[in-house]
């Protein structure tokens, strides 16, 4: 059975550990889903409520003092900067931050929070990240935001790499909620060759992401493409990953495969599901 439980809010500001998790969670039940029939409106109210719990959840638990904290991209880490910097000030933390990309960035210095970068800081102590979705295996899908490469080499230099996410973004497996398909990061000159090779071995389609404000592809902050491969069932995504990344041309994929130490769901009934990697 898997380490699954439902945080009656959170416990307390402790670093969660193998050895401190049964002292932090105090208070747990079974991890179960409450579906509720709402408006269309109120549901995204719901889920912005969600983002927030999980958000300040995951900073509770898992930042203290003298930390170098990767901040991640996209729009639930707003709330997870929004608590750090709160408690920065209220608790006179010293945190350094280390960003996945150009909006992490921005939100570090509107914070008023201390900026660096793997040149200066190549280990970090903990990353929180969002993600587009979620297995039961904890693989995640990411990138929808564009921000993949940089998110991922962040979450590998970090000790510990922790996700928050709302309800929504809660699958048994991949593709189940999140409909948009893989980001690929491709370096600009071979998106078609990748996007050919990929449907032939993997089946599916992958489609160059088109920019809603300006003509053209979207364009990374490391100045490449990206492919949104739309995959027609579930693989071994650990083999798929590692053969993408093979093929020339390819920056980086949005699978993230064995990283994730503990996913924060924010629930539609104002809870905060805990997901851990299943126990093999």
């Amino acid at each position: 059975m898997g380490r699954a439980m439902l945080l009656q809010r959170w416990i307390c500001p402790t670093l969660l550990s193998a050895g401190h998790r049964s002292a932090v969670l105090k208070k747990e039940t079974p991890f179960t889903h409450k579906r509720l029939f709402t408006s269309p409106s109120n549901r995204h109210g719901m889920a912005e409520e969600a983002k927030k719990l999980a958000g300040y959840a995951a900073v509770d638990n898992h930042v203290q003092n003298n930390q170098v904290v990767g901040v991640g991209s996209g729009s639930t880490i707003v709330y997870a900067v929004d608590r750090l910097a709160e408690r920065v000030r209220q608790e006179k933390l010293n945190i350094v931050c280390v960003p996945t990309s150009f909006q992490a960035r921005q939100l570090i210095l509107q914070h008023g929070l201390t900026l660096s970068d793997l040149d200066r800081h190549p280990e970090l102590d903990v990353a929180i990240d969002g993600a587009d979705e979620v297995d039961a295996a904890l693989t995640l899908i990411k990138g929808g935001g564009g921000c993949l490469t940089q998110e991922k080499i962040v979450a590998g230099c970090a000790k510990h790499f922790i996700v928050i996410a709302d309800f929504r973004k809660d699958s048994s497996v991949l593709g189940q909620q999140w409909k948009k398909g893989v980001p690929i990061e491709v370096i600009p000159m071979a998106y078609v060759p990748v996007s050919r090779t990929i449907a032939k071995r993997f089946g599916g389609e992958a489609v160059l992401r088109m920019a809603v404000s300006k003509a053209g592809p979207v364009v990374t902050d490391n100045s490449n493409f990206i492919l949104d491969w739309k995959f027609e069932h579930a693989l071994n995504w650990k083999e798929v990953n590692i053969a993408i990344k093979m093929i020339p041309g390819v920056v980086e994929t949005g699978l993230f495969v064995g990283m994730a130490e503990r996913v924060y769901f924010g629930m539609e009934d104002g809870n905060v599901g805990v997901r851990d990697p299943p126990v093999n």
